[in-house]
């Protein structure tokens, strides 16, 4: 199938629900991303600054870019003048380097914090004694440029559906507990990120806001040899 027939069936699949697909176009050429845009695919996530910025110089204006990956904070600089959403913020030193990369560039630059939900030791993230830490301390009011818009975890890579269920439910639960304590009626913290493409369907269940899906697209991906 084409990248635009997998679009338009995951588009259709994604219709009744409030999930929007953030096209995963992590090391595919630009050709592929502009495919997909002819398409009408808008939001697109990467997860490397250096290509992020070389895919932004090539590509229509109008994309909204996701950096979907672990970033580090000496490449916050890279992004920080266009990036629309940074999904993974895993450390509260991320959180002031993309705050202060925002004051330099005079925009307040849109987060969300990853919650560490799986079982594997090396997925990155808060856990919930870290954020409820942040959140209840003062220290959030001084990261003006940089708005918490809501959570993002990344589940265990497992086929055992229940286990699924459960971290996205426990994820969903956590969210609404935040927004309700933290957030109440703004506007901005509206954004749950979590499913990928073998998972994805099981993360709309429990209310995902984005879902990241990018080899359904785009097939599989060839990493460039070291």
């Amino acid at each position: 199938m084409s990248i635009k027939s997998e679009l338009e069936s995951l588009w259709k699949e994604l219709q009744p629900t409030s999930a929007q697909l953030v096209a995963v176009s992590k090391t595919h050429p630009a050709t592929a991303i502009q495919e997909a845009y002819v398409a009408g695919q808008r939001i697109f996530g990467e997860s490397t600054a250096q290509e992020l910025s070389a895919k932004h110089e090539q590509l229509p204006k109008d994309i909204e870019w996701h950096f979907i990956g672990h970033l580090q904070s000496n490449k916050v600089k890279y992004i920080a003048p266009f990036v629309q959403l940074i999904h993974a913020v895993d450390s509260e030193k991320l959180l002031q380097t993309i705050h202060k990369e925002g004051l330099k560039n005079e925009r307040q630059i849109d987060c969300l914090l990853q919650v560490h939900i799986a079982l594997e030791e090396n997925k990155y993230g808060f856990d919930e004694a870290e954020l409820y830490e942040l959140l209840n301390s003062d220290r959030l009011q001084t990261y003006t440029h940089a708005r918490i818009s809501g959570l993002m975890g990344i589940a265990t890579n497992t086929e055992d559906a229940e286990h699924l269920h459960a971290e996205f439910e426990r994820l969903q639960q956590l969210f609404e507990r935040v927004k309700a304590s933290y957030f109440g009626d703004a506007a901005h913290f509206s954004q749950l990120s979590m499913g990928m493409s073998a998972d994805y369907p099981l993360a709309v269940q429990h209310g995902a806001t984005l879902v990241r899906v990018g080899s359904l697209i785009f097939g599989n991906r060839s990493y460039p040899s070291a």
